[in-house]
Parts: structure tokens; sequence; C-alpha cells
């Protein structure tokens, strides 16, 4: 089985948002630093919507509230991914206009490419842009693992709820030091 680590979603704006102050980018380093020293790809994901915001329906109530906020237009500063976290030259990003990294993106076609099969699911926020992915992955057939404590959500209980109760249905749900430990010891 061919891993990919996902990191969805952390951009500027968005970890201004919704970082608590317990050390998640740290936590989320970690992960991709594990990831590329086990030469895992990793494959971010990151929200922009093109300026004018002609891809936001008045029927999706997210979008519509982001194009009203201004936020994640395409090319603004504050859609660049976490420079705490920020890609390598060579590293995929795939660019998403709905809350799925798959949703009207070619991230599966860049999986299948690649032979990749299974996916390590991290980002902000989980209710969102994890959810999403995890729904439509599970129903792509891909092997699953959430790393809970990489995933952030600006409402801890349902962050709580989808990772110890939802979750676990169609993914391991492994703490990033124990993905960690469990990668070296491959």
């Amino acid at each position: 089985m061919s891993s990919a680590l996902l990191v969805m979603d952390v951009q500027r704006d968005i970890v201004d948002l919704a970082d608590d102050g317990s050390g998640y980018l740290t936590r989320l380093r970690r992960a991709i630093d594990g990831a590329r020293a086990a030469n895992m790809p990793v494959i971010y994901v990151v929200i922009a919507l093109r300026p004018g915001f002609p891809e936001v329906g008045t029927r999706n109530r997210a979008l519509t509230a982001i194009a009203r906020s201004g936020l994640y237009v395409e090319g603004a500063p504050g859609t660049e991914i976490h420079p705490e976290v920020a890609p390598l030259p060579g590293d995929v990003v795939i660019t998403k206009r709905r809350a799925s990294a798959f949703f009207g993106t070619d991230l599966d076609v860049v999986l299948r490419a690649r032979g990749i099969d299974s996916l390590v699911l991290t980002g902000i926020a989980t209710s969102a842009v994890v959810l999403s992915t995890l729904c439509q992955a599970n129903d792509l057939d891909f092997g699953l693992t959430v790393l809970p404590d990489a995933c952030l959500d600006l409402d801890p209980e349902l962050h709580g709820a989808l990772v110890g109760k939802l979750f676990p249905q169609w993914a391991d749900v492994v703490a990033v030091d124990d993905w960690l430990a469990a990668l070296t010891a491959r």
C-alpha cells in the first residue's frame, strides 16, 4: 500500500482564525517531516476562490459567508500556505473551490498516477475540509488515517465528536506521535 500525507487548508488566514495556541503547527510540522523521512509524498491542498467569486452559488451557505468576508481570494497573501509548514519545491499543491479536496480538482488523478491508495489526513477545519475529504476518499476506496492532533477546528467539541465517534467508522485515528513511531518501525 502506497500512502500520501495530505496537508489541507493550512493557510495564513485560516491558521490566524483557528490556531488555539496548543502547538498545532509544531505537531503538523513533525508529521510532515516524518512523512518526508519515510519517503511518503506530502500533498498540499488549498482553498482559493476567484476574484468576484463566480464559483459561489447563493445556496451554498458556507461559501457565501466566505465570499462576504472577502477571505480566500486567489492570489491574496492570506491564501498562502502557512510558512511554518510550507511546501518544498516539487511538492504538489492542489487548489480547490469547495470543502472536499477531491471535488472539482485533479487530486484523484494525481494520487492514482502515483499509485497512492492510502491517505493520511491533516488540516483545518476538522468539520470542513477534513470531514468532506474523508467522506469522499472513503467512497473512492482509499485506505484512510486521520491524525486528530494535526487537525484543528474552531469548535473543539465538534472536533472531538468527529475524531472520537464519526471518523473511526471510516479511518484509523492515530495521534501524530503514534503515527510517527509506526512509520519509523517499518
